[in-house]
């Protein structure tokens, strides 16, 4: 990288090409004209054609293959992280990275993974997706902790987009491709022009729009073909599907204005709309076994009444809710390995209207289909120059917004019995922001030994994180749950849309969180061989407090081709306020089933419960741990290095070693029906249910709750919350050699090694984290990642192959420490040849894994239908080519 290939700079409004050594860039300095190879901590830079030269079209997949440090997997069933993916830089949480888009912060995603693969659980960091490729001039990558630069999250480093200004010129692309397996295919058509406004300014717009079909990696589960064996035609083949969704409709915008009015006063503005439909498959629903759908008591296999010595059954529902023994209290599982309905019982439940059964309604099982619509906006403007003769300033405002509703399809709330919806809108999340940012600037001379430049700026920052109630029926608890005379701790069945209930009334509102801040950052020349910085930021939070962060700096050009540098700093992170108030269910697949979980805020009535239920002493009936907080999390973070300019090679070799302390995620699961029993036996109240929904019953009717705090949460059987539970210490290297190699006269050839070592150990965890859960944050990314990238330009051909090597990695398959998967290390190749055939017109075919490299086969693929590693960091679709035309002028 910094850089394969020629990189743009902006400067005073004006478009330049750079050597690759000298590319000028303006993050982690406050210093104009600084560049890429005089900074004191290593910024790597991405030129557009990196980001371009590649068979995906998600900005995520393509940094992947840019910056070595850079991870993010395919999330094929993981909730709303399928729809926004987390990245990790550097082996931390994605919101451990702070991302800019000139300069300026970006918003936050309004998606919080709660299902992240145990590294990204509960994090919620903005959506890089969401910037058209075509739009990106550059890529900037500081990998050093800023926050005492930049304010909360730059912990494992920053990511700066940079937009084009070019006011004239332009480019149309186009692009097909698709996976060797003959699905995935994809397409995306791009446009990107300048335009001049007035003499002294100019207009950038760009537009993509996309879709990518969906992929499937899967095969039979084990449980899905037994019951094909048995008899049952309903069940589909494969009955749950691993693969990348479908993404439809992916439209993404992005415009950039600046106009000089005089030679110290700039005006300027950009902003993006973009939005997107992305679909996917969940767990498949056994019609056998789904807790709250299908399984039923042991009944007797004539008559389908309970008996505690019979067989087991598919759960039937008495619709008058009136009279117990109305209806069989299940119809006994009979046939090939007792996996088929008893017919006789069977047809006497369909013949009576009173009765009824889901096997009704989906013989074969069901696979809900979930996914949601995302918009995301925003709009920034600014004021830029010198005033009083040398004093530099930028003064400017933006807003972000981004919202998710989601969908689920194919699914059913059982508590309604017959009268169910099959497609269900749970409701969805909010994002927004406002910033208001001051710097100044002053170049000071130091005389004869160089120049200091003091900086100084302030900021405020608000966000409102806001849940949307879904419709009633997606978290209704209907007839079928509801506690009656005759049935008075309901009949079994599961309350709201099965896979991703709706969020009920007392789940939804808003939350606000704010920031004031003020800084001061000094970067010094001192004579031609020595920069020094220090900066030292004052944060006050309106919720966690305050935290004065700070950072030293060095850097010694022992020649003019060999420089060593280093940095100390301090950071911090406060949580979101999504990550402070979210309350959410979701269906997570536990101990060979599939199970409801939730998570709650800790000051919430449920998750006070649980607090006290963790911090109370074993003697009481509690777990007897330190009760959980949540808070900042802070930082140290040093970075030592070298870097060398020999002419036709460059290089750099930076060590790094972040610690992290009181780390900021959601926990690992606590048993809620534990939790209330405990609650029970703490207040003195004789309870005779072990059901959730029984005793939240029992306990609302003792008085101890309120009802109606805990609307749509009956069938939870375990709970989650952030709290600040371990520490981290992650260390690395990271290594970039450039070289211009002697291939043809009057042909180019560049060459560029990247590699990334990093190593993650957590430290002082608490019993809320479980071992699994520590394995996947120190094992779940591979330790190395690299590429080897040759580039070669000839006339009007220009051509690419790239190797990139993955190490090996852990997966808990499933998040089931029971369920390992040792992933072994491979090796992908990338090509593309292109050829310009009349002059701005280029016609290029590749592939992306050209020799249809699969990750390690999953050796536990029968229990769900994964047939590989889904958490491998190269995916898990094999190969994949395109073609591409693009034409520029």
């Amino acid at each position: 990288m910094a850089s394969a290939t020629p990189a743009l700079a902006q400067e005073s409004g004006t478009t330049a090409q750079i050597e690759e050594n000298q590319a000028i860039i303006i993050t982690g300095t406050r210093q104009a004209n600084r560049s890429a190879a005089d900074t004191v901590a290593p910024v790597d830079i991405v030129s557009s054609d990196e980001l371009t030269n590649q068979a995906d079209t998600d900005v995520s997949n393509l940094l992947r293959i840019a910056v070595p440090s850079f991870n993010v997997n395919t999330q094929p069933i993981s909730d709303a992280a399928t729809l926004v993916r987390p990245a990790n830089l550097r082996g931390l949480s994605p919101d451990n990275t702070l991302v800019l888009v000139n300069g300026k912060r970006m918003h936050r995603a309004a998606v919080i993974a709660f299902l992240g693969g145990g590294i990204s659980d509960g994090s919620q960091g903005p959506d890089v997706s969401t910037i058209p490729t075509i739009a990106i001039k550059q890529l900037e990558v500081l990998r050093d902790g800023a926050s005492s630069q930049y304010g909360s999250d730059a912990i494992a480093g920053v990511m700066n987009f940079i937009i084009k200004d070019d006011s004239d010129g332009g480019m149309f692309t186009a692009k097909w491709g698709s996976t060797y397996e003959g699905d995935g295919d994809l397409y995306q058509i791009g446009a990107n022009v300048g335009l001049p406004i007035t003499d002294n300014g100019f207009l950038n717009l760009s537009a993509e729009y996309g879709e990518s079909d969906a992929t499937s990696r899967s095969v039979q589960r084990d449980d899905a073909a037994a019951l094909i064996a048995a008899g049952n035609t309903a069940v589909a083949d494969p009955a749950q599907i691993w693969g990348q969704p479908n993404v439809n409709d992916d439209f993404k915008t992005f415009a950039n204005f600046g106009i000089d009015f005089t030679p110290n006063l700039t005006l300027y503005a950009f902003g993006n709309y973009a939005e997107r439909n992305v679909d996917g498959g969940f767990f498949f629903r056994n019609p056998t076994n789904r807790g709250g759908v299908y399984a039923g008591p042991l009944v007797d296999p004539v008559t389908g009444f309970a008996d505690p010595n019979g067989v087991p059954s598919v759960l039937v529902g008495d619709m008058s809710n009136t009279t117990a023994g109305d209806c069989p209290a299940g119809i006994p599982l009979t046939g090939t390995n007792g996996l088929i309905p008893d017919p006789t019982i069977l047809a006497a439940v369909s013949a009576d209207p009173n009765c009824f059964s889901f096997v009704e309604l989906f013989p074969g099982g069901f696979t809900p289909r979930f996914g949601g619509d995302l918009r995301d906006f925003s709009v920034a403007t600014g004021v830029r120059g010198q005033v009083l003769g040398g004093l530099d300033f930028d003064l400017s405002y933006r807003y972000g917004k981004n919202r998710v509703d989601f969908f689920i399809n194919n699914t059913i709330n059982a508590s309604l019995g017959p009268n169910t919806p099959t497609s269900f809108n749970p409701g969805g999340y909010r994002q927004a922001e406002n910033l208001v940012n001051l710097n100044l600037g002053h170049e000071v001379s130091l005389g004869s030994t160089g120049s200091m430049y003091v900086a100084a700026g302030a900021e405020y920052r608000d966000e409102t994180f806001t849940t949307i109630a879904g419709d009633p029926e997606s978290f209704a608890l209907g007839p079928l749950a509801q506690p009656t005379a005759a049935f008075p701790f309901g009949q079994g069945f599961s309350t709201s849309s099965n896979g991703f209930g709706g969020f009920s009334n007392n789940a939804a509102g808003s939350a606000t969180e704010d920031t004031k801040a003020a800084y001061l950052d000094v970067e010094a020349d001192l004579a031609d061989t020595v920069t020094l910085q220090g900066a030292l930021r004052y944060e006050d939070t309106k919720t966690f407090g305050d935290n004065l962060s700070w950072k030293l700096g060095g850097l010694y050009k022992i020649s003019d081709s060999f420089r060593v540098r280093s940095t100390y700093s301090t950071g911090f992170h406060v949580p979101t306020a999504g990550q402070a108030n979210v309350i959410n269910v979701t269906t997570q697949f536990s101990n060979g089933m599939l199970q409801d979980e939730g998570t709650f805020p800790l000051f919430s009535p449920a998750g006070l419960i649980v607090a006290d239920y963790v911090a109370d002493s074993t003697a009481n009936g509690g777990l007897g741990l330190a009760r959980p907080t949540l808070g900042p999390e802070e930082a140290d973070s040093f970075t030592a290095g070298v870097a060398g300019d020999f002419g036709d090679v460059t290089f750099t070799l930076d060590y790094f070693n972040i610690t992290l302390k009181d780390r900021i995620s959601r926990s690992s699961t606590i048993n809620f029906t534990d939790a209330l029993l405990y609650l029970a036996a703490r207040e003195g109240v004789p309870v005779t249910s072990t059901t959730t929904a029984g005793l939240l019953a029992e306990l609302s009717t003792a008085g101890v709750i309120n009802r109606g705090d805990f609307t749509g949460f009956e069938d939870l059987t375990s709970f989650a919350f952030f709290n600040n539970a371990f520490d981290t210490r992650t260390q690395g290297i990271d290594f970039v050699a450039n070289a211009r190699l002697p291939f043809v006269d009057g042909a180019t050839t560049q060459a560029t090694l990247a590699i990334n070592y990093t190593d993650t150990k957590v430290k002082d965890a608490d019993a809320t984290i479980s071992a699994t859960r520590i394995r996947q944050l120190e094992e779940n990314l591979p330790n190395w990642k690299g590429f080897l990238n040759l580039t070669h330009e000839q006339g009007r051909m220009r051509g690419l192959l790239r190797a990139n090597y993955f190490g090996s990695f852990y997966e808990a398959h499933l998040d089931d420490g029971t369920l390992p998967i040792d992933a072994k290390a491979r090796v992908t190749v990338d090509a593309e040849l292109g050829y310009e055939v009349i002059d701005g017109l280029e016609i290029a075919a590749g592939a992306q894994n050209l020799f249809d490299t699969y990750p390690t086969r999953n050796p536990w693929a029968g229990i769900a239908g994964a047939q590989y590693a889904v958490t491998s960091p190269y995916g898990f679709n094999g190969g994949s080519y395109y073609i591409r035309a693009r034409f520029m002028w």
